[in-house]
């Protein structure tokens, strides 16, 4: 992978990925003429004391770019008479600081923006696995670099897709968060592997991913180093959770082969969600890494994805219970679910 830093016309940073040597001439760093003024963003935390959670508030991003036409998407590249965020005519995976970022400021943090393909009409599916194994380099090099950051206690890597998801933009990228506190859904994960750790001297995670692999009913598909299954208790209708074989605490963590599968089975998945509706699926695709600082030795590093949609015409919304209470009811039975995704 050859990486090539350079920082737009407000001071925000850029990074090209590429394949490697053999992939031609590097993206050139060349300068943004755009002449932005300094990025003015402030986010805060506020704590919810009575669930003890951390809320971020970050108003500037209700004026951030939402759904525009093709020629005007700001992730594309730049083209004479139109700039975009990345000065170049062409580029294979880049990577920069989000101009409408959910953490800065006071509130601490880092958000990135992680473009696939200069392609805009690309999926992940189809991006094939040379690609997508530099995508997975980029991810893991930040990982491993916004981990040293003051004050950032988890990394979290992560692709929306589909209007439906909420969606702004439509170009096929993900985000990199570095969170100055640790998830809600992490710290209790972490709690649970803990006390279960105490109690038994097992690791939880090794166990439901084993259990998974034995049961074989909600296995999706398996390689020699990872396994895809639908958790016994999925709380979306199609969730697939992929594990890899060798317990590990982040993406930086991987080895090659782990890579080169993984660049296999994950579009492969992506795919299989494709293929269960007539048009493309909506989706969430969420790699849970362990924190910087904290269960490092526990934690297991894992892919959850998942589709808001529950059949052709309809969305699973989270409504009164979900939203309300936190307490979700699925349509669809996991073993239904992982049968129709083999299937496909």
């Amino acid at each position: 992978m050859r990486k090539t830093r350079t920082t737009l016309s407000d001071g925000r940073a850029l990074i090209y990925y590429d394949d490697g040597a053999d992939a031609g001439e590097a993206v050139p760093a060349r300068p943004d003429p755009r002449g932005l003024p300094p990025a003015a963003t402030h986010s805060e935390r506020r704590h919810d004391r009575l669930l003890d959670e951390w809320v971020v508030i970050a108003s500037h991003r209700q004026g951030r770019t939402h759904l525009p036409p093709a020629d005007q998407c700001p992730l594309c590249p730049s083209a004479p008479g139109r700039s975009t965020e990345i000065p170049a005519p062409d580029y294979q995976v880049a990577v920069f600081e989000n101009r409408f970022p959910a953490l800065s400021g006071p509130g601490g943090g880092r958000c990135e923006v992680v473009c696939f393909s200069s392609d805009h009409d690309a999926s992940y599916a189809g991006l094939g696995p040379d690609r997508v194994r530099t995508v997975l380099a980029a991810l893991a090099d930040r990982t491993a670099e916004l981990a040293e950051l003051p004050g950032v206690e988890q990394v979290y890597c992560f692709e929306n897709r589909g209007p439906e998801i909420g969606v702004t933009l439509t170009h096929p990228h993900g985000q990199v968060y570095a969170l100055p506190v640790l998830t809600p859904r992490t710290r209790r994960m972490l709690d649970t592997v803990a006390r279960h750790h105490r109690a038994t001297g097992r690791n939880l995670f090794d166990e439901v991913h084993d259990e998974a692999l034995a049961d074989g009913s909600r296995v999706v598909l398996a390689g020699d180093h990872w396994s895809a299954f639908v958790p016994e208790a999925a709380r979306w209708p199609y969730e697939v959770h992929l594990y890899p074989h060798r317990r590990v605490p982040d993406l930086a963590a991987l080895t090659e082969p782990e890579r080169a599968e993984l660049a296999v089975l994950h579009p492969d998945l992506l795919g299989r969600f494709d293929r269960l509706f007539p048009t493309p699926a909506p989706y969430i695709s969420a790699w849970h890494q362990a924190p910087v600082r904290t269960g490092r030795q526990l934690y297991a590093l894992h892919l959850e994805l998942f589709t808001t949609r529950r059949a052709a015409d309809k969305l699973k919304h989270p409504a009164g219970t979900e939203s309300g209470m936190g307490q979700f009811i699925n349509d669809i039975a996991p073993e239904r679910a992982a049968a129709a995704l083999r299937e496909v």
